[in-house]
């Protein structure tokens, strides 16, 4: 499976936000993640519908959504509506987890299941078959540019194990701390979608970072 690249747009600039869609348009990304935060399962506040619409309608690429909020179930068809492809809840923030992949799929789009730094990857044990994605968190949710969490590489280990012996396939997305420093080392661990923000963003050439970022490991 060739691995995929989904720059943050939480770290664009929102003066021109048009801007940087259309480098990521241009570039060799695959997707744009869209972090979703409600100030309650996380402390930080994002951008909602009227946002995500906007980037919708000038991306060429799919919406890899990820819903860091509460009650995440109460919001799926409206994110379908906004122009989410992907949607993404976290285990910790989902009471009827099956339930709500359920719904995700009977709206039109792919589930993704993502897990905090502390949760471990065999809780994922009784869902793994009926999504499309982990999201793996390598920082604590809510910020951007925090340090990538070490541990990581070992959980993205276990989950690879925990796929192959359910004997499916899931994308296995690392969210946070994702450098040129160590892309590589996670793209070897197992790891195949690679979220990231301040890395693309702050880079003095953005559509030349992501490019690297898509170099295959070795």
């Amino acid at each position: 499976m060739k691995h995929l690249v989904a720059p943050s747009v939480l770290s664009a600039d929102f003066n021109n936000l048009g801007r940087d869609v259309e480098m990521i348009n241009k570039s060799e990304a695959d997707w744009f993640h869209v972090d979703v935060m409600d100030g309650v399962f996380v402390p930080n506040i994002s951008f909602g519908f009227p946002v995500i619409k906007a980037i919708k309608k000038l991306a060429i690429k799919p919406l890899d959504v990820h819903l860091m909020v509460v009650q995440p179930e109460r919001y799926i068809t409206q994110f379908r509506d906004a122009g989410a492809d992907i949607l993404t809840v976290h285990l910790e923030a989902s009471t009827h987890l099956h339930r709500t992949v359920q719904e995700i799929h009977a709206a039109g789009m792919k589930a993704g299941v993502a897990i905090n730094p502390h949760t471990s990857v065999h809780l994922l044990d009784d869902i793994i078959s009926d999504i499309e994605l982990v999201c793996m968190m390598s920082v604590n949710p809510g910020f951007g540019g925090q340090r990538f969490i070490q541990h990581t590489y070992k959980k993205i280990a276990d989950l690879s194990t925990l796929i192959n012996r359910h004997e499916t396939s899931c994308y296995i997305e690392i969210d946070g701390g994702v450098t040129l420093e160590n892309y590589q080392k996670l793209l070897n661990a197992g790891a195949n979608v690679l979220v990231a923000g301040n890395t693309v963003f702050a880079s003095n050439d953005p559509v030349e970072t992501i490019a690297k970022l898509k170099t295959p490991f070795s």
